[in-house]
């Protein structure tokens, strides 16, 4: 047997829920510790234990990315009612990916993954289309009330000297609910810069989009703080590289994109970047088939999968039944998060491997081994969808015997 290829820094590993946590445990047995000496330090954030630590574990969690440089999260819960009532859970919680994102102040990039046997739905797409999201505040560290009955609700700021500032929310003629958002002109700049720079890296148009025809001061300070950076930061390198940038309302760029030939870096604010990449990645083929990153401005990088916990095929799992449940963004999750170590640590058999994972994936793919939701829509059609288990030892086969 070949030795395993060596690591020299742990990375945090962040387990999740339901289905994903199983195939999680599948890939790093399968696909990952035959072959690297696999260093993590752990951080389990099923639901339970994080209600358990009162979610003081996914602090934790974030808090090792920032000192150990690189982080790999499977998905996970966000608890609503009725995740409390079935995991008899003492709390509701944050979202623990708004948490992490948080405390990284960071910006997502996702990414889809492209197989030539799966074409996009949208048909003028000739490239990928990159979303870049803002992952601080808006909506994901929002206050919100529900109001008993006719009153007045108001936003009000207190200054550090005593000072104050208030407006009217709305004069409520009977019950109804409240929203209050923030976010930082800091974290703006961060994403901003992070976008320029992504841009930079890939040599690709930036598009940013808001609506500051209806949030004036909200998102118009969005639109204000990029163009700011983009003028007195990267105008010079960006025009250097070829690199162009516009701002455009929201409508206008969904209508855009799917008229467009993709190929381009869509900067969106946290609310609209969770729900475009979500639709980029279907249009592309699947949920299962996003890359993810957190890029922090500290250099920290986390790498996830950017779908949810497949709940029903882990009732179904759960019941003894093999699931054809698509572990690719798992599985270039872990791919992105040993590239990254082995770039930071010197290591280039690392790298190679994680490399040779992402080829064996897709080969894997293309040459007709697939679960069903490509199946589904591959052309060649495959006899037959694989569940998650075949694919896995489909991959394995392929990377075998890329490294015998």
């Amino acid at each position: 047997m070949t030795a395993r290829i060596p690591m020299k820094t742990p990375l945090v590993e962040i387990d999740g829920d339901e289905m994903t946590r199983v195939l999680w445990a599948l890939v790093k047995e399968k696909l990952i510790q035959p072959w690297v000496d696999l260093k993590t330090e752990y951080y389990d954030l099923g639901l339970k234990n994080r209600d358990d630590t009162n979610d003081e574990v996914t602090v934790k969690s974030a808090e090792a990315i920032l000192r150990l440089g690189v982080g790999v999260k499977c998905a996970t819960i966000t608890s609503n009612a009725a995740r409390k009532v079935e995991y008899g859970l003492k709390n509701l919680h944050p979202s623990p990916n708004a948490t992490i994102r948080a405390i990284l102040d960071g910006t997502v990039f996702r990414k889809p993954i492209a197989v030539s046997c799966v074409r996009p739905t949208v048909s003028t797409w000739k490239a990928p289309v990159v979303i870049g999201r803002h992952a601080y505040g808006d909506v994901y560290k929002n206050a919100e009330m529900a109001v008993p009955g006719p009153g007045r609700v108001e936003l009000v700021y207190t200054g550090e000297d005593g000072t104050e500032k208030r407006i009217t929310v709305a004069d409520m003629t009977g019950p109804g609910i409240v929203q209050g958002m923030h976010n930082m002109d800091s974290s703006i700049r961060s994403f901003a810069r992070a976008c320029f720079r992504y841009a930079l890296d890939a040599k690709l148009p930036v598009w940013f989009a808001a609506k500051d025809t209806i949030s004036k001061t909200y998102d118009g300070r969005f639109k204000e703080i990029f163009n700011q950076v983009y003028e007195t930061e990267f105008k010079a390198q960006c025009e250097k590289a070829g690199v162009s940038y516009f701002y455009t309302l929201i409508d206008d760029a969904v209508a855009r994109v799917v008229k467009g030939e993709g190929g381009f870096l869509w900067a969106c604010k946290n609310y609209d970047g969770d729900v475009m990449s979500d639709m980029v990645a279907s249009a592309a083929g699947s949920l299962a088939m996003m890359t993810s990153v957190l890029l922090s401005p500290s250099g920290a990088a986390e790498y996830e999968a950017a779908h949810g916990t497949v709940q029903q095929h882990y009732y179904r799992w759960r019941n003894g039944e093999k699931t054809s449940t698509n572990p690719v963004a798992l599985i270039f999750a872990w791919t992105g998060a040993l590239a990254k170590r082995a770039e930071l640590d010197g290591l280039a058999d690392l790298a190679a491997f994680a490399r040779g994972l992402e080829d064996a994936t897709v080969r894997a793919i293309e040459e007709g081994d697939m679960t069903g939701d490509l199946a589904r829509l591959a052309r060649p059609k495959p006899a037959r969808a694989l569940d998650s288990w075949e694919f896995v030892d489909a991959i394995a086969k392929r990377v075998g015997n890329s490294v015998s």
